[in-house]
């Protein structure tokens, strides 16, 4: 079974705004000691990444770029994960994404429910046409 981290420090709140993507891992996607599966939570970071690129893209896009990626903290089956993305660069093709990944957790075991930043990453992000080649992302 495992433990509730009891250090306060870690303990954060939401950011304001709604995610961009929001799940609950479940057994299967957990790795040999029990704990959610690092791939499982780099496709949730890539996919909530997309949402905004696709967005400012006007269309299709292709991960080109994980720039940085930090585990701060393990997800646990049954943690609400709640995922935030934010355009942090557009360049003439390209378009870089923060995301910040989030866990709720403890309430299902009936205690105090507690939120903690479980991860956090910046990937790049290429627009492309139908051809799979690079396109110019529109102006704003």
């Amino acid at each position: 079974m495992h433990t509730i981290p009891n250090d306060a420090s870690l303990h954060v709140a939401l950011p304001e705004g709604q995610p961009v993507l929001r799940t609950v891992p479940m057994p299967a996607d957990t790795n040999y000691a029990g704990d959610i599966f690092g791939g499982w939570i780099m496709s949730q970071v890539d996919m909530a990444g997309s949402i905004p690129a696709i967005r400012r893209a006007c269309g299709r896009v292709a991960t080109v770029a994980v720039n940085s990626f930090a585990f701060k903290q393990p997800v646990l089956v049954g943690d609400l994960v709640s995922l935030y993305a934010e355009i942090i660069k557009v360049g003439h093709t390209s378009i870089i994404v923060g995301v910040a990944v989030y866990a709720q957790r403890g309430a299902r075991e009936g205690g105090e429910e507690i939120c903690i930043k479980v991860t956090e990453a910046v990937l790049t992000y290429v627009a492309i046409d139908n051809n799979r080649r690079p396109r110019m992302v529109p102006q704003e």
